[in-house]
């Protein structure tokens, strides 16, 4: 008696869900369209202008460089700030800040915004679809674009250590820095610096995104590299959230400036694993207390 009450507890809704589609519960336009229809009405010639990604990056650039430069100066006077920098006991010396920040300078006036504005005699507007990548498109997309640029990295700088020449030439500028900090990221030769926004640029188009969703990637892009430099440790950095040591994060690139043979991915790990060049990293004394804590229980 009690099952058949049971049974008639639950028809009606199996009868619903029987009844239901799927589709009734997904959105008809992509959560995102507001959002690409405000663009599209308000900054369309923005958008489409060749010049606005080096805009989009260089503003990005700079804004998280000053945040972490912040940080850097506080670290000074707070011990509790400090303890999450990897080299607590070396505080950022504005005498380097300066030089990182005149090459950064020099870099970007001399030969990336001349390169932008080139390209308005060869590169036609960007097109702007009407319809905004639904999130799942967006992400993947992203995510796609990051493991792309990873790949790519990896094998660039292996390369350029593993001949002297490459090295001298290219990339010896950037390990003047054994210690890095936020504005090492782009203290880099022009080599470099071009054949990274070649790629950033390039990727989006490679795996056919969205407009938007390329734009997003770019912020994404210089984000995880300047975290990569900075030099610091939180406990919400991604290499302490990603399981399984997927993500390289600061304390494997710091590790890679002093230990220049390991540690060529820019971003994941996983490349400096299957090549055998990954290697032991150190963590901030903050963490390394609370790690230490974690393993103990």
């Amino acid at each position: 008696m009690e099952s058949l009450n049971t049974i008639e507890l639950f028809c009606p809704c199996i009868k619903y869900i029987s009844k239901t589609n799927i589709s009734d519960f997904i959105p008809e336009a992509p959560v995102l369209q507001p959002v690409w229809d405000y663009l599209r009405k308000n900054h369309q010639d923005a958008l489409r202008s060749p010049l606005f990604p080096v805009i989009i990056s260089v503003s990005t650039y700079f804004i998280l460089c000053l945040f972490y430069m912040t940080l850097d100066f506080l670290s000074t006077v707070l011990p509790a700030l400090n303890r999450f920098r990897i080299h607590s006991e070396h505080p950022v010396k504005l005498q380097s800040i300066l030089k990182a920040v005149q090459l950064t300078l020099f870099n970007h006036v001399v030969f990336v915004f001349p390169a932008a504005i080139a390209q308005w005699f060869w590169r036609p507007p960007l097109p702007l679809e009407a319809a905004a990548p639904t999130i799942l498109e967006f992400t993947m997309g992203v995510l796609g674009c990051t493991i792309l640029f990873d790949f790519q990295y990896y094998f660039w700088h292996m390369v350029h250590h593993k001949f002297r020449w490459l090295y001298v030439t290219f990339h010896a500028i950037h390990h003047e820095y054994y210690e890095p900090f936020c504005w090492v990221t782009q203290y880099m030769s022009v080599w470099e610096l071009l054949s990274v926004g070649l790629w950033t640029t390039l990727d989006p188009i490679i795996l056919q995104c969205h407009a938007l969703t390329g734009y997003a990637f770019m912020v994404v892009n210089i984000w995880i590299s300047v975290d990569d430099h900075s030099g610091y440790d939180f406990p919400w950095s991604l290499h302490n959230l990603i399981p399984f040591g997927l993500w390289g994060g600061s304390v494997k690139h710091d590790t890679h400036h002093l230990r220049p043979t390991t540690n060529f991915e820019p971003f994941f790990s996983h490349w400096d694993w299957l090549c055998g060049t990954s290697s032991d990293h150190n963590h901030s004394s903050a963490m390394t207390v609370q790690k230490r804590a974690l393993y103990k229980y």
